[in-house]
């Protein structure tokens, strides 16, 4: 995966109102990457990981909802941990 793939990935789902529906609607990380991939975005798990490591939960919150990495669509507030 190229931090340009994670980077294009982050960015639609910050611009892309549908897109953002979908993936706040995925269950888990898997469906989060098979969102991804549907799309034409080479990601992995690992960097769902490396995304939630590096933004704020307020940021993560305004991009997708709330979803973590890890988490599923679970809202921050009621994960509280940095990886479920």
């Amino acid at each position: 995966m190229s931090e340009e793939q994670l980077k294009a990935f982050l960015s639609k789902v910050k611009a892309d109102a549908s897109f953002q529906e979908k993936i706040k609607a995925a269950a888990d990380s898997d469906a989060v990457l098979a969102i991804a991939k549907e799309a034409g975005f080479s990601i992995s798990a690992v960097d769902l990981q490396k995304v939630q490591s590096e933004i704020s939960e307020e940021e993560l919150e305004a991009l997708a909802g709330g979803w973590m990495a890890g988490c599923g669509p679970v809202p921050t507030s009621l994960c509280g941990a940095s990886s479920c």
